[in-house]
């Protein structure tokens, strides 16, 4: 496996760019900042779409107010839509994390060479590789990629940092079996998207070899809670609100703070961070948490890409079965990942 090639520390820049240097790195900024997705405004077939989910959400979590009753509820509704269709997959051990290695069912093996490390969302207390084994399937298909999807420790069984834990086990079992860094994407939505983000700020910290890029959908990237959109957006959000936060935060954290950027990944230093693919629906009380972390991250240096979806629910990408908007958000998905892959597909 190969870690990023950097200069060496005492290598002198040429005087003649020195004048140049200040010029350059306003650019490279300015063009970080510009780099985004302008979504078109949401159809009404997309919004008939999102009012049936919303449907489904709402009477399968009715009256479900524990963590182990938002388990149940969440697995069960996720078992009423579709697994993924021509895909093979192995059930593999990752140094003691369970996962399903997902690859193009049109291969009769694993591709061995690109690989998206999926780590699901779910509250950091729910969610499992069933509730999203067809989205990592459209991943795999899509992006023509090795998918690793993991079962790591869930809370109130286990509290943090477990779950940073196993997933950052399952990135070091990819290195160790074969996968280049530079050819692994780490992905994540809700709770997943904070554990990916944090997994890789710790190897960044340990001087550990990088992803190629990681991808965060709806990321919880502020425990605290600050974020203007917690208020703003509580009536238009069906699935996550403050009280539900603050729950999940107190079974997660106990008495640890909620602005450690260990835990936190909105006040860690983002500096040398790999590219970053944002999504986020434009209702969610969790967009503040995607638009501040991206634009410190922009700040920072780091070539973010962000995408708010018109109308969308927390989750959305979990449900192509059921969202036209879902299917084009996992082509975006598999096209950014492809695009930073160290080794393309050739087909």
């Amino acid at each position: 496996m190969n870690g990023r090639n950097l200069p060496p520390a005492d290598r002198k820049k040429p005087k003649r760019w020195g004048c140049l240097l200040p010029a350059l790195a306003a650019l490279m900024l300015l063009s970080s900042e510009a780099v985004g997705q302008d979504m078109e405004p949401q159809s009404q077939a997309s919004r008939e779409q999102v009012e049936k989910l919303v449907g489904l959400w709402k009477e399968h979590f009715a009256g479900a107010d524990s963590l182990q009753e938002r388990r149940t509820a969440f697995r069960t509704l996720m078992e009423t839509t579709p697994g993924p269709t021509r895909i093979q997959l192995r059930q593999v051990d990752a140094d003691g994390v369970d996962a399903e290695l997902m690859w193009p069912a049109r291969l009769h093996h694993p591709i061995g060479e690109r690989a998206i490390l999926y780590i699901h969302g779910g509250g950091f207390s729910s969610g499992s590789m069933r509730t999203h084994s067809l989205l990592a399937g459209s991943l795999a298909k899509a992006a023509s990629s090795d998918v690793l999807l993991i079962d790591y420790r869930l809370m109130p069984e286990y509290g943090y940092p477990a779950q940073i834990n196993d997933a950052l086990t399952a990135y070091r079992w990819l290195l160790d079996n074969g996968y280049d860094n530079g050819n692994v994407i780490v992905a994540g939505d809700g709770a997943g998207g904070n554990i990916a983000i944090e997994m890789v700020l710790r190897q960044m910290k340990a001087a550990k070899p990088l992803p190629a890029a990681v991808v965060a959908l709806s990321p919880i990237t502020d425990l605290a809670a600050t974020g203007d959109s917690v208020a703003s957006n509580a009536e238009s959000d069906p699935l996550v609100d403050k009280a539900w936060l603050e729950i999940s935060r107190k079974a997660y954290l106990g008495n640890r703070s909620p602005t450690d950027p260990q835990i936190s990944p909105l006040y860690a230093d983002m500096k040398g961070f790999p590219p970053l693919l944002l999504q986020v629906g434009s209702g969610e009380v969790l967009l503040d948490d995607t638009l501040r972390l991206a634009d410190k991250a922009r700040q920072a240096g780091v070539d973010v890409t962000t995408e708010v979806w018109p109308g969308m629910p927390h989750q959305w990408q979990l449900f192509p079965s059921l969202l036209d908007d879902a299917d084009r958000a996992n082509q975006n998905i598999a096209d950014f990942a492809i695009r930073h892959f160290q080794d393309k597909p050739k087909e």
